[in-house]
């Protein structure tokens, strides 16, 4: 679906803000993982806001898709984006990690609208994204699952046992999206434990895979889009290369942002960057639309 040149600034723009939450959220905390929390908050905002059937005012709605969170703990980014969709207020993110509240480390089933399984363990949540599309497909129900899970989290053999659960039982109506920042909680994925091609496994256990910039909003909405029109019977998986810490310099492809808080002059420091990166954007796009820079 063809997106106009106001509706893709404003995704941009969203984006921005979306980082920007997540830093004050975890900076509060005290805790939490920002790094991979900014890594996939373009797809799941793209997925949110272009993709998924969804209704903040019907958490429950039957007919909704269901998104499932593998890897809980960038749950800072799926609480700003389900915060900006106006499943809570935006004021309650301040509350991330606090003793009593709904948005806690890692998600759980039943604490806030639009929350759809409890995650910690990682590769659990992947089974029960499987779990969920084989129960549409049982049900003949036509609602997709969708499921982010990370490339550290496939050093698990429960997401491979699921995976070959998936093409075995022909979930066409199963989309998961790794989040392949390279980086998790240990160091590098290549130093940990070596993924190797995961474009090539994922085709030799029979799911149709494409590999994407995970920060391109056009080619994630693309991919997305392909498999909402898939009429094929293979689950379908989306490789996405992105970076952790995404926006904000000193974050950028250091492993020490996996699970670190910023201080407060590191958070000075990042919205500060963000704002200037924004400014930025708005001043180019400004004066493209009066035909002064092509």
């Amino acid at each position: 679906m063809a997106r106009t040149a106001k509706q893709k600034d404003s995704l941009k723009e969203k984006a921005y803000e979306l980082r920007k939450d997540i830093l004050r959220m975890v900076h509060a905390a005290g805790s939490g993982h920002p790094g991979g929390s900014l890594s996939s908050i373009d797809l799941l905002l793209v997925l949110y806001e272009r993709i998924l059937k969804h209704d903040p005012e019907r958490p429950a709605w039957p007919r909704r898709d269901r998104f499932v969170l593998s890897a809980g703990h960038v749950c800072p980014a799926l609480y700003a984006v389900l915060a900006d969709q106006g499943y809570f207020p935006k004021k309650r993110l301040s509350t991330l990690r606090k003793l009593g509240s709904p948005l806690q480390g890692h998600p759980e089933l039943g604490s806030l609208p639009g929350i759809e399984n409890s995650s910690g363990p990682l590769g659990q949540g992947y089974a029960f994204a499987v779990g969920k599309a084989m129960a549409a497909k049982l049900q003949k129900k036509k609602w997709k699952t969708y499921c982010l899970a990370s490339d550290g989290e496939h050093d698990e053999g429960a997401v491979w046992e699921a995976a070959q659960e998936a093409a075995h039982h022909n979930l066409g109506n199963l989309c998961v999206i790794i989040d392949r920042n390279d980086i998790q909680i240990s160091g590098r994925t290549t130093d940990v434990l070596d993924l190797k091609d995961l474009k090539r496994k994922y085709k030799a256990f029979g799911w149709k895979t494409v590999e994407i910039d995970g920060h391109n909003h056009r080619l994630i909405e693309d991919a997305l889009t392909y498999f909402t029109y898939q009429q094929d019977d293979k689950p379908f998986c989306i490789i996405a290369h992105t970076t952790i810490g995404k926006g904000v310099t000193f974050m950028e492809n250091n492993p020490l942002w996996h699970g670190k808080a910023l201080d407060d002059e590191e958070l000075a420091q990042a919205l500060r960057e963000l704002d200037r990166k924004q400014r930025a954007k708005h001043l180019k796009r400004l004066l493209r639309s009066k035909g002064v820079l092509r």
